[in-house]
């Protein structure tokens, strides 16, 4: 028979002890371990081999003989979105989007569900657990949307809320958000590890039963990432992150893990006193630049999952009055940049050991990839020599530490890119310079960076 056995379970890694300790073995934070009751069921042994089973044994088939289908999509009518989830929403998918409070998260949703139930013949469920129906209702109304067809929930027992949704048998179902939901087979508060664990298990089961496509909505902790176990990331299929700052209206949203897509993908929605409006065109909004040319700025190709997109980034640099000159960078790994730095003054001559220096992406766009290398350098050296660049130069490249100029996936459809909008000159690395010659741009490739540097300014360097 099934016997019951504490367990102790870390809140921040999810790590399991028989005993409490003070500090986690695994993460090694202070005083995080929980008491959990878990139940035990012991299996059949003889002479230290297991003899006997209890279940069903399963079916085992050839690899190559399972037929490769593709996945029926359903558009949840928000473009940017579709593009996100690799084309659309599957059925009996778990998709996870976490992003920081009051950026959108329930609104996005909301809007999903009220276009959903224009097009779906069924139903779709919200199933709240943070807000009252009439919170939910309201906001429906300042965005003017359709949700008479919407059906609403507000419940936290992943049980009821299971038992609801085999009655209603929603296609679509959302749960705002998976840290207020709990079960009452663990005896743990709201949001600990455990019951986070439990409760994602059933809905990601009663999704792949059901084939009901379920969003689940995460809080992010002040480091940014998603609260609660990282097995919960695992879990489900699809993770999304909703990125923006409070001070701009664009919001991006960035597709983490997808089982049934690419990854990398990047939305992009303009917040309005109307809800989330999809940006088709970011590239025009991220280049509204001023009409004066202002030394420190330039125009970079980055490329985020399927398409090029043109930003702006700027570069301050400025006399340090501290011993420690800073070092600040928003939309870009500021480990990256002091690194870029280094490289600057020992293959290009110029140092900036005595100098802060401030980076910019503007529009709140983040890049992670290293294409934005060549662009960071010559911004700086724009603003340390007090340059202007011409508003019709582009740049991508890697920048290595040896000074060479490294080619970057997908060149050529970037600069397809830059001559869409007007840029008339790019400045790219020599592996990414195209074998035909491109109209309405000159392409100036080079290979080190001293080569990159006397191309803008051939009588400063």
């Amino acid at each position: 028979m099934a016997r019951q056995k504490n367990l102790y379970t870390c809140q921040k890694c999810g790590a399991v002890t028989p005993k409490w300790v003070g500090q986690c073995p695994e993460c090694e934070e202070w005083n995080t371990l929980e008491e959990t009751t878990v139940k035990e069921t012991p299996s059949v042994y003889e002479n230290k081999r297991i003899v006997s089973y209890s279940g069903v044994e399963a079916s085992v088939c050839l690899l190559d003989a399972v037929e490769a289908v593709d996945e029926a999509r359903t558009p949840t009518g928000l473009t940017e979105l579709d593009r996100v989830l690799g084309g659309g929403l599957v059925s009996g998918s778990i998709v996870l989007i976490g992003g920081d409070p009051g950026i959108g998260k329930s609104t996005l949703l909301l809007q999903t569900l009220s276009k959903l139930s224009q097009i779906s013949p069924t139903q779709p469920l919200y199933v709240t657990g943070e807000e009252s129906p009439q919170q939910v209702s309201l906001r429906a109304q300042r965005l003017n949307l359709d949700v008479h067809r919407v059906k609403l929930l507000t419940e936290t027992q992943v049980e009821k809320i299971l038992s609801t949704a085999q009655k209603e048998q929603p296609k679509v179902m959302v749960v705002d958000s998976i840290q207020t939901i709990h079960t009452e087979m663990i005896q743990s508060a709201q949001g600990s590890v455990s019951q986070i664990r439990e409760c994602a298990a059933q809905l990601v089961r009663f999704a792949k039963q059901t084939n009901t496509a379920v969003f689940l909505v995460g809080h992010v902790t002040k480091e940014g990432a998603l609260a609660g176990p990282r097995v919960l990331e695992h879990m489900v299929d699809t993770v999304l992150y909703f990125e923006g700052d409070s001070g701009t209206r664009f919001r991006v949203i960035r597709a983490i893990k997808n089982r049934f897509g690419a990854v990398n993908e990047l939305g992009v929605f303009a917040m309005s006193d109307k809800g989330l409006e999809e940006v088709t065109n970011p590239s025009a909004i991220f280049l509204s630049r001023d009409e004066a040319e202002v030394p420190g700025s330039i125009v970079m190709v980055t490329h985020e999952g399927t398409r090029p997109l043109l930003v702006e980034v700027q570069a301050l640099v400025n006399e340090s009055p501290i011993p420690n000159p800073r070092r600040v960078a928003l939309g870009l790994d500021q480990n990256r940049l002091g690194v870029l730095l280094a490289v600057l003054h020992r293959h290009g001559g110029l140092a900036t050991f005595d100098q802060d220096v401030f980076l910019n992406v503007v529009g709140g766009v983040r890049v992670n990839e290293t294409g934005a290398d060549l662009a960071v350098l010559l911004a700086v050296l724009s603003s340390l020599r007090n340059v202007t660049l011409s508003k019709n130069l582009v740049v991508f490249g890697e920048v290595g530490l040896a000074g060479e100029i490294r080619p970057v996936p997908n060149g050529v459809e970037r600069l397809r890119e830059a001559a869409k909008h007007g840029f008339k000159r790019a400045i790219v690395p020599r592996g990414n310079a195209p074998a035909e010659k491109l109209s309405n741009i000159e392409v100036v490739p080079v290979s080190r960076l001293v080569d990159a540097l006397q191309s803008i300014l051939p009588s400063k360097v």
